[in-house]
């Protein structure tokens, strides 16, 4: 009898998936992208997949690896590309990689503020263009940060770790969540908003929250104009959640002041218009993209199927109830 099993969608994690073959067929796709076809062709007999947020893992996936699979482990915070209501009726577990991308997200957040209020994107252009010929006192003046109000969408551990480096860096922080944290408020001197007040008052909008139908196009045209003019939207968590068309048109129309992305609402074709905008900060998907946090994600991503096909429960687990299943 062989060995199980699992399907590895990407060559990325190399030597990651080592500690695996003892014990298990690891089968990686070599290319960059996989196609639909191949990723249900090569799913067929796995007890595991591990899956990048790029592909669209639901229930023809599932099907197609067949009834022995257990275990679907994303390499992603986030798990919008996975249909875990379809997992749990198959009885599948579904993890994710929580945790290890706090720092590095909120990093890139502190990043988009620094560079669009001082505009250093543009500064940069300036001088590889060859425009820059001496010193002038009203050159590409900027904003300073200091006693400015970042208001951040979504208090989860992105949005409260951003809420302390903005708060090291003199700023006021307003948020807006679900449910209140009183006792965060205390500890680090945030404010609660209204989701309304928040956009009317912030100079900075930063968006901490997943991807699900009640956040999908969560800011559109009314919300951009309760912002101030002179305010910046930072989005580092999912594309959809901003319309896009419609934020194109307001930083064009200077409703708001810019906009710094790391996501987009078709990561394979980021349009023209947007590509084209001087108020804009554009980076490629990279916020957890540091050395650290890629290896701390790797590891877990490995932890989690080997403990899903071992009979332990996984540490990152999306969809719990499978397991209360499994124990009952």
């Amino acid at each position: 009898m062989g060995k199980p099993k699992i399907f590895v969608t990407h060559v990325y994690l190399g030597k990651f998936l080592e500690r695996l073959k003892e014990k298990y067929e690891v089968v990686v796709w070599k290319d960059k992208n996989i196609t639909r076809e191949d990723l249900l062709t090569g799913v067929k007999g796995s007890v595991g997949i591990i899956s990048l947020l790029t592909e669209k893992i639901d229930g023809e996936v599932m099907d197609s690896a067949g009834s022995q699979l257990r275990v679907i482990s994303n390499y992603a915070v986030g798990y919008d590309n996975v249909e875990v209501e379809a997992a749990t009726k198959r009885g599948i577990s579904v993890t994710n990689t929580p945790g290890v991308l706090t720092e590095s997200v909120a990093e890139e957040v502190i990043a988009f503020v620094l560079v669009l209020f001082r505009r250093i994107a543009e500064g940069d252009r300036f001088v590889r263009e060859g425009k820059y010929k001496g010193w002038e006192p009203d050159l590409l003046l900027g904003t300073g940060i200091k006693d400015k109000t970042m208001g951040i969408v979504g208090l989860g551990r992105i949005g409260r770790w951003t809420a302390r480096m903005a708060r090291a860096l003199g700023m006021k922080v307003i948020y807006f969540n679900r449910h209140r944290d009183e006792e965060f408020e205390e500890e680090y001197g945030v404010t609660y908003h209204t989701f309304d007040q928040l956009l009317e008052n912030a100079e900075v909008v930063s968006l901490s929250v997943p991807l699900t139908d009640e956040t999908r196009h969560l800011i559109g045209e009314r919300e951009l104009k309760l912002m101030k003019p002179s305010a910046i939207l930072i989005n580092t968590s999912r594309g959809p959640i901003v319309d896009q068309e419609i934020l194109i048109k307001a930083l064009k129309e200077k409703w708001i002041a810019g906009a710094g992305l790391d996501v987009f609402e078709d990561e394979s074709q980021v349009p023209e218009d947007l590509r084209a905008l001087p108020n804009t900060v554009l980076t490629p998907h990279t916020a957890s993209a540091t050395i650290e946090t890629r290896i701390a994600m790797a590891r877990i991503v490995v932890d989690n199927v080997t403990d899903a096909i071992e009979g332990r429960q996984p540490l990152c687990l999306v969809n719990p109830d499978v397991w209360k299943e499994k124990i009952d």
